[in-house]
């Protein structure tokens, strides 16, 4: 399934999640880091448990939790939140700094019967410095770039040109391709500004990213949107798959499609425009 938009959730406030699947997300991420204070840890821990292991609580999207960064403390959130449930589809890890974070966490995943992929939040220098090596890390299956972290750990001032981390956001979506896995952009803090976030998002789209955080359930709709092909790629990349199939009936690996010479980069682009044209459906 596309990850168009992946949407926080606080972990302390289960009627919040109860009702996140509601907003229309591709992810939604039940927070137990940053959207929860120290002394509730705990307190979300069993939160989050209890609305997995709710039989009423099954939405049609992915499912993931963000937990602390690896240690004890990602250890303490797995053991209150894996056990005994089925509705757990991916994890997030934060400050993921290098790819032995992420086998950590696999390891942790799997001490705990919860084997499940690793979205990996790049929000770090060193991070950023090692994304293609985190991206192929075999639990990893998405890179996900945070500029506010990444911002206030190199003592970068945010703008609304984002200047200041545009290199990071190139590097890590060049990661994620190179490694195969998908790419998820960083949060548009101020969720009253439609405009500003259908910007932010068409932006994020010419650089290759598969999807964007969402902080609030308004934004969903317009990430949405923007990742949403319009009817003319969906054409194109209909009538490229129709002309591949009759190609491989003939043996033919590379074809013409009004007159464009279609290859393996194509078809793949065609395939991955399809998949987000019914994301919806």
């Amino acid at each position: 399934m596309p990850r168009r938009s992946v949407m926080f959730t606080p972990g302390d406030r289960p009627e919040m999640m109860r009702k996140a699947p509601d907003a229309g997300s591709d992810v939604i991420v039940f927070d137990l880091e940053d959207a929860v204070a120290p002394e509730r840890k705990g307190e979300a821990r069993e939160a989050v448990r209890d609305v997995l292991t709710d039989p009423s609580f099954a939405p049609d999207c992915e499912v993931c939790v963000r937990v602390n960064p690896t240690g004890v403390t990602a250890d303490d959130d797995l053991r209150g939140i894996a056990a005994g449930t089925d509705a757990l589809d991916s994890v997030m890890l934060p400050k993921t700094g290098s790819a032995d974070d992420v086998e950590t966490l696999a390891r942790l995943l799997s001490e705990h019967d919860c084997e499940v992929p690793i979205l990996a939040l790049v929000e770090t220098a060193r991070g950023v410095l090692n994304a293609t090596e985190i991206g192929a890390e075999p639990a990893t299956d998405a890179l996900v770039f945070g500029a506010e972290d990444l911002s206030a750990d190199i003592g970068a001032t945010r703008t609304d040109e984002g200047t200041e981390v545009l290199y990071a956001r190139e590097h890590v979506v060049l990661a994620a391709s190179a490694t195969g896995v998908d790419a998820i952009d960083t949060v548009y803090t101020d969720f009253g500004d439609t405009d500003g976030l259908g910007e932010e998002t068409e932006f994020a789209i010419q650089l290759g990213y598969d999807g964007k955080m969402a902080i609030h359930p308004a934004q969903v709709s317009p990430i949405n949107d923007a990742f949403t092909p319009d009817p003319e790629r969906v054409k194109w990349a209909k009538t490229v798959l129709s002309a591949k199939s009759e190609a491989d009936a003939d043996g033919r690996g590379v074809f013409r499609v009004d007159g464009e010479m279609i290859d393996a980069p194509l078809i793949a682009q065609a395939e991955r425009i399809l998949a987000y044209a019914q994301a919806d459906e």
